[in-house]
Parts: C-alpha cells; structure tokens; sequence
C-alpha cells in the first residue's frame, strides 16, 4: 500500500481503521510501509536536537526506509496507490513509478474530489496514471471499488 495518510492524523485514522482492513477483508495480504520501520528507531531520531547529529541519523534511517520500502514492492505482487492531495504525493508517484518497472499492477484510489490533473483528459499527472493504467490496473474514487480492480491479482498470483 502506498500514499501519504501515515503523515496526518486524521489520514492515519483512515488508512488503519478503514482502507488496511477493507483491504484485508477481500483476502490480501497488506504489506504497510508504515509498518515496517521499527517506531522506537524513528522516535529516537525525532528526539535528538536540532543540528548536525540529527541529520545524520535521518540520513542514515531515511536510507534504511527507502530500502525496505523498496524490498517489500519487490515482494509484493501488486500496488495500492492513494492518490489524495492536490498533486500526487511525490514518494507515493516515486512508488507507483518503481513497481510499474517491476511488472506489479497497481491500482489507483483517489477518495480527493479536488481536481489533480494536468489537463481534462485525467484524473491525476499523466505520468502516474500512465504507470497505472499500463500496469493492467484502474483508478477508483471509492474504496468500496477496490475488490474488482483487485481480482487480476488472484489470476496472477503464483
């Protein structure tokens, strides 16, 4: 699962009470990149003071991130991108970009009625959903709506 709602309260409220587990009630595994890094490791980093010391740490933990994130969509055998916010989050587009060159479908949800595109022919940046729809998969507005744009997983699941 990729997107931005681990960065807001009110988006992780969303993400962990209804999209991890609607998801996980159609039968897929939810590979959760929020998940993944160890808490008490990002709390530490988030406690040291201002200067070259955090930094440091940042750098090293953002690197360590960027790689189990990175692993998990080479396990995963498909993409869920939320694609909320008045312009694609830039991790989540680097995400949908990275798993489209790995052969993954990904599938779209965009909940946002805010207008996103680059011009009236799309939902969201062409490039994005070019990735998406190239991918064999959709863009859906409900969340409800996931199930069937998920079912090519269970065909090609090995």
């Amino acid at each position: 699962m990729a997107g931005p709602l681990g960065f807001s309260e009110a988006g992780r409220h969303f993400y962990h009470a209804v999209l991890v587990p609607f998801v996980t009630s159609l039968g897929y595994e939810v590979l959760d990149p929020w998940a993944l890094t160890d808490s008490r490791k990002i709390e530490t980093v988030q406690r040291l003071p201002y200067g070259p010391e955090k930094r440091e740490a940042w750098r090293k933990l953002n690197r360590e991130m960027g790689a189990t994130n990175r692993a998990a969509i080479d396990r995963a055998h498909g993409v869920v991108a939320i694609l909320d916010g008045t312009d694609v989050d830039s991790g989540t587009a680097a995400e949908i970009g990275y798993a489209f060159a790995r052969g993954k479908l990904i599938v779209g949800y965009r909940g946002d009625v805010r207008l996103s595109a680059d011009n009236e022919g799309s939902t969201v940046n062409l490039q994005v959903e070019f990735f998406i729809r190239e991918s064999g998969g959709t863009i859906v507005s409900r969340y409800e709506d996931l199930g069937p744009s998920l079912r090519h997983l269970r065909a090609t699941a090995p």
